[in-house]
């Protein structure tokens, strides 16, 4: 109840006070921060996918900015010889300003990508953008562009659709919950509910021969998946499991120590806020390290 309450009243707490805990779930403010940790990571055997923190960018001024780091990560991916790839968020690239925009700065960062052999995820925002970033990475296929993945929600009603409707393509899909705040008109609301329906995506993915990132931090899908490759004799480069940095490090590397691929979700920058704050909603257990940063400096 208490952490509840911590959550809900967290426009109120100092952003310091939430920088201090929320950290560990972001590499730094800097792109040699998250190059730091996918090296350290490949120590382990483990991959990542490094993310500019940065969304529903309002002008095309900073979009433009957005498309510029993008392209240091890329290079940095290059000159290190990183195991890892490029995640965007569309609107951080202008999508949310302008839909041309956005396709024209996404496209110029897969071309550079696709030169280098770099892969690049489109992430899934909230569903104002559904529609717009799936017809994105359509249009990407159909142009020619093989290294450019799609995240599906499974808390989204429509996700089987989706899926179905991408199926031809091939894609190489992230799944995931979902953390966006939508209507019960649109997205299904219990745990259970949300469950049942990731389980459903994830063998109609894998009825389809398609790749999937299972990106999960809850046993009950984690066990499911582990069920399902073992009883289909997938290979290991048919799938891999994802998390994010910072989350269930010991679930994280129990899963490596079975023999399956992982990949961790690197993001960094200054614009880190937003993306913090849906990590702790998700997460109320972590309310209460802020109680203790509030109430117990010392």
């Amino acid at each position: 109840m208490l952490n509840q309450l911590i959550i809900k009243t967290m426009p109120l707490i100092p952003k310091a006070i939430i920088h201090a805990v929320a950290k560990r779930y972001i590499a730094g403010d800097n792109l040699s921060d998250a190059v730091a940790v996918t090296k350290n990571f490949s120590t382990l055997g483990g991959m990542t996918t490094i993310d500019v923190l940065g969304e529903f960018v309002t002008s095309k001024e900073r979009a433009l900015h957005e498309m510029e780091q993008s392209k240091l990560v890329l290079e940095a991916i290059k000159t290190n010889n990183l195991p890892t790839y490029l995640s965007v968020k569309p609107t951080s690239l202008g999508l949310g300003i302008d839909a041309q925009f956005g396709y024209e700065n996404i496209k110029e960062i897969l071309t550079i990508a696709k030169a280098q052999g770099t892969f690049l995820r489109l992430d899934m925002e909230n569903s104002p953008y559904t529609d717009m970033t799936l017809e994105l990475f359509k249009k990407f296929r159909s142009e020619g562009f093989e290294n450019v993945g799609i995240v599906i929600q499974s808390y989204m009603r429509r996700s089987y659709k989706d899926i179905e409707s991408l199926k031809d393509f091939k894609p190489a899909i992230r799944l995931c919950k979902g953390i966006y705040r939508e209507s019960s008109e649109i997205a299904y609301q219990g745990k259970d509910e949300v469950r049942d329906n990731y389980k459903k995506l994830l063998r109609l993915i894998l009825d389809n021969g398609l790749y999937v990132g299972v990106a999960t931090h809850d046993d009950i899908l984690i066990h499911d998946a582990m069920n399902e490759i073992t009883n289909r004799g997938l290979k290991k480069e048919d799938y891999e499991f994802q998390m994010l940095l910072g989350v269930r490090e010991e679930k994280r590397n129990e899963i490596m120590r079975a023999g399956h691929r992982m990949r961790i979700y690197v993001p960094f920058g200054k614009d880190w806020y937003g993306y913090s704050s849906r990590r702790l909603k998700e997460n109320p257990d972590m309310a209460s390290h802020i109680f203790k940063a509030i109430f117990f400096k010392g």
